[in-house]
């Protein structure tokens, strides 16, 4: 009864939520009122799918590096970021909802049809969207993740273990904590990741403080990490358009096997795998990944 009471207290003392930074742009995609930024303003589109907990804001150090030579996108999927939370947090509502961004950017026509890279469980959307309309889509990569729902583990056991008041208790207490904050993006993102300093923590914390961030963090934990079958993913296959695959050599939320699997599940090339790198190579190894980039895209363009 003490804990339970002091957990409501502190719940309560605690329930200010965060407010998203001003001038954040927003567009309608599909049923999700979308956060989104663009970088770049000629040459071929590409289009960035974070994975769970990120945001466009993970992308930060690769977009202007591929903005040198793309119109380069950036959508915060529902759940996450700054998009407006509306469940359920399935790779077919984020398709959806990635789906219909590419409407609103008039993206998907002859001649500006996308490279989609997705990240992590991003993978597992841009994938979905290339089964789902394969002739609005230029390309995929799949980088750091396989696309498979049992690529990260089954879900959460967090939300059988702890309800509520103590989970929202413990959830404030953590983001509370820099040091926590920064143990995890070190842990992985590598010894070749910039130094997360005050606005680097903000950055991670902050979306998950705002209205409707712990509901839907509830819900996605309970969903477990996005993923699809493996049988689907293989689909990929036989679909007519170029696919890639880079991993981070040193990604150990995966095996060591993981990457060539997945470049023979979808029917890719062998995969490329970035020196030291960990499971953010966006953040660890922006020009490797640009430069993987430009190497699929003019690979793609020769075939």
């Amino acid at each position: 009864m003490v804990v339970t009471t002091a957990s409501l207290t502190y719940n309560a003392f605690t329930a200010g939520r965060a407010r998203p930074p001003k001038g954040l742009r927003y567009v309608q995609a599909a049923d999700i009122r979308t956060r989104y930024q663009t970088w770049g303003t000629k040459g071929s589109p590409v289009v960035l799918v974070h994975g769970a907990f990120e945001q466009v804001d993970t992308w930060s150090r690769l977009a202007p590096l591929l903005a040198r030579d793309h119109r380069v996108y950036a959508l915060d999927l529902t759940g996450d970021g700054y998009s407006e939370r509306h469940g359920p947090y399935t790779v077919d509502h984020f398709t959806r909802q990635l789906l219909g961004f590419l409407t609103a950017m008039h993206l998907g026509a002859p001649g500006e049809r996308p490279l989609l890279v997705g990240h992590s469980s991003g993978a597992a959307v841009v994938a979905d969207a290339a089964l789902r309309a394969p002739g609005r889509i230029g390309s995929v990569m799949l980088l750091d993740g396989d696309a498979l729902n049992t690529g990260a583990g089954p879900p959460s056991a967090f939300k059988y273990v702890l309800i509520d008041p103590y989970r929202t208790s413990l959830l404030r207490l953590g983001l509370g904590i820099d040091g926590l904050i920064r143990s995890v993006y070190d842990a992985q993102c590598g010894p070749a990741c910039p130094h997360l300093n005050a606005a680097g923590v903000d950055q991670w914390r902050r979306p998950l403080q705002v209205p409707g961030a712990e509901a839907a963090l509830w819900s996605m934990l309970g969903e477990g990490v996005p993923g699809l079958p493996a049988d689907q993913v293989a689909r990929l296959a036989a679909v007519h358009i170029p696919k890639s695959v880079v991993f981070g050599a040193q990604d150990d939320v995966f095996s060591k096997q993981t990457p060539q699997q997945t470049a023979r599940r979808i029917g890719a090339p062998p995969p490329t795998l970035i020196p030291g790198a960990r499971h953010l190579t966006m953040i660890s190894s922006p020009r490797q990944v640009a430069a993987a980039v430009e190497a699929f895209e003019a690979l793609a363009g020769a075939s």
